[in-house]
């Protein structure tokens, strides 16, 4: 293994962690969205400003990661990206903006109309920007991003395209509707909890539906991705497949904490296996982490880096991931039974 082979896996294990953990706080802005009214949705929108509040901008750091070191490590395929995908990436960064805004201000909105622009803000934003990230990942393992650049729509409108949008969106959803699911639990909120409990499953069984029926939909348009993921990759793939069984079963008998255990692992390891499965490219069929790399001496400088960022920034992102599961840290309104009205 090469030092840019050490860096690509780097940056991807900053792909996995911000699947994980920034799909969740997408996910849960889905739910928001479809929460329904004032009088419906309360209690749901209540949960979930309480529950993300403290992690939402700290889980943006991977995304910052990620576009660093691929900016340093490997610029020409950054640039081919940049250049290729500037619509659906500004999309995604407008979504981005738009989300945090939307979620902090709802808070001191002077009125209710200005509150519900702010809530509806956040809540579409928490759709969109996974759609068009899934979009992205469609458009690079299909193939549709050279280094010299590739048209500025078909790139990333292709079958793989929609396929990636419509997981990365239904993936965030179930991921956040076991991880909800569980904090509602911790409060003492079994009514909150069944609610997520039954979209977690019905979301879980989508995304398996949708998932087996992208097969045919890779073959046929990302053959290269295909052929990583159906060979080397296979065991990755096979034990998401397993752990998001295990999820819904979990979730059948409603053990959440475990349930939230398996269905990041079970993220974790289908966004491991399009790593594994894509190796050795950076753009599918285009450039090969060996062909793209930057100069040794950056590669040797990134991954001092990390190990710098790993001691004094994982540490803190671990401590504070414990004290928001146990109810110590927490943000906005509590949503425990006796300080929360009815929705």
């Amino acid at each position: 293994m090469t030092m840019a082979d050490v860096v690509a896996a780097i940056l991807f294990l900053g792909v996995v962690l911000y699947a994980v953990f920034g799909g969740a706080d997408f996910g849960s802005g889905v739910w928001d969205l479809l929460a329904g009214n004032r009088a419906r949705g309360g209690s749901v929108r209540r949960l979930v400003d309480h529950s993300i509040a403290p992690v939402w901008e700290a889980n943006h750091v991977w995304l910052i990661f990620v576009l660093v070191f691929l900016w340093t490590a490997f610029p020409l395929p950054f640039v081919a990206l940049m250049s290729t995908l500037y619509v659906p990436l500004s999309l995604v960064a407008l979504g981005i903006v738009l989300r945090g805004a939307g979620f902090a201000y709802r808070k001191f909105a002077d009125d209710l109309a200005s509150a519900r622009i702010y809530g509806v803000a956040f809540a579409a934003s928490s759709l969109i920007t996974p759609w068009f990230l899934g979009m992205i990942a469609g458009a690079v393992v299909s193939g549709r991003v050279p280094l010299e650049g590739g048209d500025r729509w078909s790139s990333w409108t292709g079958p793989v395209s929609w396929l990636g949008g419509a997981l990365a969106v239904l993936t965030c959803a179930f991921t956040a509707a076991v991880f909800m699911a569980r904090d509602a639990d911790r409060l003492g909120r079994p009514e909150l909890a069944e609610w997520f409990r039954r979209r977690g499953l019905v979301t879980g069984f989508l995304t398996g539906v949708v998932a087996l029926a992208g097969i045919a939909v890779l073959a046929a348009d990302a053959p290269t991705l295909d052929a990583g993921l159906t060979g080397r990759a296979l065991p990755l793939i096979v034990v998401s497949g397993i752990g998001g069984l295990a999820t819904l079963w979990l979730l059948w008998r409603r053990r959440y904490r475990p349930a939230r255990v398996t269905a990041a692992g079970s993220v974790a390891a289908v966004v491991l296996g399009w790593g594994v499965g894509q190796y050795p490219w950076v753009l599918v069929d285009h450039a090969t982490i060996a062909d793209s790399a930057g100069a040794p001496a950056t590669m040797v400088a990134l991954v001092v880096a990390f190990g710098i960022a790993a001691v004094l920034v994982v540490p803190s992102l671990v401590v504070l991931l414990v004290l928001v599961d146990r109810g110590i840290v927490s943000g906005g309104e509590d949503a425990a039974p006796s300080r929360v009205g009815r929705g």
